[in-house]
């Protein structure tokens, strides 16, 4: 939903709730998907969300609503609900949606809720919330159709009709043998094209791709992604099936790597703003500005050991920001390319020279042309003093180094951490910014010193 009619959605539904208008706000949310209506969810006050809560009619709305809210405001809304309205709720859910949500909450809610929900349901729920959070058995669904090799296909199309109404993803169907092991797969298309009496083994695929249970998540959303499955069969030990994962639920697995790449890359942990306490906001932020509260010292000893410098020729000092600047931008430029690139799988530790020396030269030549720009700029505004050309030429230099050296950096480290085992997400920018800083002003004072005779 676009932004004009996500506001236009939650003015109409805020000027309803104030008149009271219960049957016009019935008629909205049965034209409203919940993925829509949990953007306004999260604007409305606590009273207002408990109003428009009441009138949707659906549990199973209820739930779909439930998994498309911000953790914090599921959490902050469910400790006003009684936990029977809840077991409703979670019911009518698909058991990996309900795993999830069940794990946000504290141990004592989840647990009435476990207990109060019918045996069957609660059992597979349980299932799934024995497994780590970052595993594929987390985000698994435990229903798939799964027959036997020597069923025709005009069966296994009657299985469809009547056993299998209310699987979730019922777009493959996986073969077994007789000792319940999982040797092939079929597609939809593939069962209604061939012969009535022809038995799954002779047209299935064989070549299968499958994971196991306490698989890393982002593991298998990058195996979903690279081969283009609507699912992925999870197998155990024995090459039973125990789930399948979608294509839903590994959509938010990406998105919710790539943004806890990018909020460890900035060195503000992992939740947002809105879901971190001041005293947690300031505790993440502090080690990480620590790392760069260094590399300022650093640079503050270097430019003081050229103080005999910066006396004779101030306009050095004009030109410090920029040199710092455009080093520091290409340096953060390359760190992120490599980060996303090794996050995806789409650059890989093997690949480094290829990946360094392709960074190194776009740096170079990026360097090249901003320190001509520089050099060009130092000429003009300086050029009634005798030294403009040496300063001029000192530098477009250093621009070239600090370009080309960041450039070098910043695909560096990542890769070395990557090699070493640490998340490059997490340590990559402090090091880079800190590094790139120093060698910036050390460059950039070494060439004057030189060129300027000082």
């Amino acid at each position: 939903m676009n932004k004009d009619r996500s506001e236009l959605l939650l003015a109409s539904i805020k000027r309803l709730l104030r008149r009271g208008a219960t049957k016009q706000l019935k008629n909205i949310l049965k034209k409203t998907h919940m993925a829509d209506l949990s953007g306004v969810f999260r604007e409305l006050s606590p009273d207002n969300r408990q109003k428009l809560f009441d009138l949707i009619d659906s549990p199973e709305e209820k739930g779909i609503l439930f998994s498309k809210l911000e953790e914090s405001t599921f959490v902050d809304f469910v400790k006003t609900l009684q936990v029977e309205n809840l077991v409703d709720i979670f019911e009518q859910m698909p058991a990996d949606d309900a795993a999830e949500l069940l794990n946000r909450l504290d141990e004592d809610t989840s647990d009435q809720i476990l207990q109060k929900m019918k045996n069957e349901d609660s059992t597979s729920v349980e299932h799934l919330m024995s497994y780590g959070d970052d595993t594929a058995g987390s985000i698994m669904v435990p229903d798939f159709v799964a027959l036997q090799e020597d069923m025709g296909a005009r069966e296994v199309i009657e299985a469809l009709q009547n056993k299998y109404l209310d699987v979730e993803m019922p777009f493959y169907i996986y073969v077994t043998d007789e000792y319940g092991k999982l040797v092939g797969v079929s597609s939809l298309r593939q069962l209604v094209v061939v012969h009535p009496e022809k038995p799954l083994k002779e047209f299935m695929a064989t070549d299968l791709v499958t994971v196991r249970p306490y698989m890393d998540r982002e593991e298998v959303a990058k195996l979903v992604s690279k081969y283009d499955y609507l699912a992925l069969p999870v197998v155990d030990d024995d090459n039973k099936m125990v789930g399948i994962v979608t294509v839903d639920d590994v959509i938010d697995v990406l998105h919710d790597s790539a943004t806890e790449d990018i909020l460890r890359m900035a060195g503000v942990g992992e939740d947002f703003v809105e879901t971190q306490t001041i005293f947690r906001g300031t505790r993440i932020r502090l080690p990480w500005l620590f790392a760069s509260f260094l590399g300022g010292v650093a640079a503050f000893f270097i430019i003081g050991g050229f103080e005999e410098s910066l006396t004779k020729y101030t306009s050095l000092a004009a030109f410090i920001p920029v040199i710092m600047g455009m080093g520091g931008n290409i340096g953060t430029q390359s760190s992120t390319i490599v980060v996303r690139g090794l996050a995806t799988g789409k650059i890989n530790v093997r690949d480094f020279g290829q990946v360094v020396s392709k960074e190194l030269a776009i740096g170079f030549i990026l360097g090249i042309v901003y320190g001509l720009f520089i050099g060009v700029v130092a000429s003009v505004a300086y050029r009634e003093e005798v030294y403009f050309l040496q300063l001029a030429v000192s530098v477009g230099l250093a621009v070239l180094s600090s370009m080309a050296v960041a450039a070098l950096v910043g695909s560096v480290i990542p890769l070395f951490f990557e090699k070493v085992k640490i998340d490059p997400a997490v340590a990559t920018g402090p090091f880079v910014t800190t590094s790139v800083d120093i060698v910036s002003v050390l460059c950039y004072f070494s060439i004057a010193t030189a060129l300027l005779g000082i």
